[in-house]
């Protein structure tokens, strides 16, 4: 940590004011330009440089050697001794065993076959999201003259040796900027993606409804259309809702409310909030929607009920000290789990409206990130701001590991990644996906 570096070395030397004390060169600078004009010094560039340094020295040590467990007498013999002795059930020692192969993952980079070679390493990965089966991922990449492109890869070429992967023939491009995106399971699972798109100028912002098909159709004549778009503010978060009793809805988080739609019917229901919406989930077992806001709150709203004047319709209420920017809803539907801006990650019991684990170590102040949650293999990944992928136990909010960018972090190059143990469907293999500038990485086991 460069904090604490900065602390040891100025509790040997005197720190005076406008002044840095560079410890390789055993003397003072001056912090502010003009006195030294070649070599000018600003405390973002000394934090920037400790950074980077440590970066580098991090990676560095990653490909020398393999990670060891941050748990102490942990391995994996060990486990198999244990269990063989009954002393760990299935479940314990799958997720212990997963946790050990998390410490050893090792990076090596995926080259993406493209119809366009056009497309391949020209623009900057902004967002990757999975579909459930992980057999593909939907892309959006910056455009350098401003705007998107997106589209969906397949991951199936993951399990062979030459690590490739396929890009699908179509490419989408729009001048405006993807807010959000989501998987939506109309016609059968995943077999569409919803899409925000931001307005510019005097362009309003859109959300619009895609089949995936229209990705991957060869014959322009066969293309599907889009099932629906319409004009919004601008929208913040996006969730389609697989609860039989709110059949084909999603929900679009925007500035002061939340819009839920219909596809078939067209029918659409606006509940109004006091702060812009900023992550949404809906529940499984019951048409309920999950909302965290900006103000730093975290709502649910039961779609089935009229929004009327006067009428509270908020259920559940909890509150975060900074606005929340990702949560995830646990499959027993119990617990939620919501990060903020803050760097705070919290574990929430619903039934009791209370925090009961915290995940130390996530760096956020102004970003808005997203949180995985893979309750399977019992771990929590979550990107920082200072572009360092971490991963936790989700049983003890263990740190597990510190994950390093392979580019110099910048606001522009924050990784996106997917976890699974499963990438490239049924078959496929394990490990960390991650997506950052124009590369594309596999951390396997």
């Amino acid at each position: 940590d460069p904090s604490s570096s900065s602390s040891t070395q100025n509790s040997i030397v005197p720190e005076l004011p406008g002044f840095y004390y560079d410890s390789e060169k055993n003397r003072y600078f001056r912090l502010l330009p003009g006195h030294n004009n070649y070599n000018p010094l600003t405390k973002e560039s000394i934090q920037y440089k400790a950074v980077e340094c440590k970066r580098l020295r991090l990676l560095e040590g990653e490909e020398k050697q393999k990670k060891k467990t941050t748990r102490g007498g942990l391995n994996s013999s060990v486990l198999l001794q244990k269990r063989q002795m009954g002393l760990l059930s299935s479940t314990s020692y799958c997720r212990l065993v997963h946790e050990l192969k998390v410490n050893s993952m090792q990076r090596r980079k995926i080259e993406i076959h493209s119809p366009d070679s056009s497309v391949a390493g020209t623009n900057n990965f902004k967002i990757i999201v999975a579909d459930v089966a992980c057999e593909r991922i939907f892309t959006v990449n910056d455009v350098e003259h401003g705007g998107c492109k997106y589209g969906i890869i397949n991951l199936s070429g993951l399990g062979k040796e030459s690590l490739t992967v396929e890009m699908y023939d179509n490419l989408y491009f729009t001048n405006r900027k993807v807010n959000s995106v989501c998987w939506a399971s109309l016609t059968h699972p995943d077999s569409h993606v919803k899409l925000c798109l931001m307005g510019i100028a005097e362009t309003p912002g859109c959300a619009s409804l895609l089949p995936a098909s229209l990705f991957s159709s060869t014959n322009p004549g066969d293309r599907p259309g889009m099932l629906c778009s319409f004009k919004i503010s601008t929208a913040w978060s996006c969730a389609w809702c697989l609860n039989p009793q709110a059949d084909n809805c999603f929900s679009t988080g925007l500035t002061r409310r939340v819009l839920v739609t219909n596809v078939v019917t067209g029918h659409r229901q606006t509940f109004g909030t006091s702060s812009d919406v900023l992550a949404q989930q809906f529940a499984r077992q019951t048409p309920v929607l999950y909302n965290g806001c900006r103000s730093g709150e975290i709502f649910s709203i039961d779609v089935r009920q009229r929004n009327r004047k006067g009428q509270s319709w908020k259920a559940i209420r909890l509150f975060h000290g900074s606005a929340v920017t990702s949560i995830h809803l646990m499959e027993a539907e119990h617990y939620l789990m919501a990060a903020d801006m803050a760097g705070k990650i919290k574990l929430w019991d619903l039934r009791a409206s209370k925090c009961v684990k915290q995940y130390q170590g996530h760096k956020n102040e102004y970003a808005i990130l997203p949180l995985h949650v893979n309750e399977e293999e019992g771990l929590v990944t979550a990107v920082g701001q200072d572009c360092y992928t971490r991963i936790w136990s989700l049983q003890d909010a263990h740190l597990l590991r510190a994950i390093p960018s392979p580019h110099p972090s910048s606001k522009d190059a924050i990784p996106s990644v997917v976890f699974s143990s499963r990438l490239g469907g049924h078959r496929g293999v394990p490990g960390l996906l991650m997506a950052v500038k124009q590369d594309l990485y596999h951390f396997s086991y």
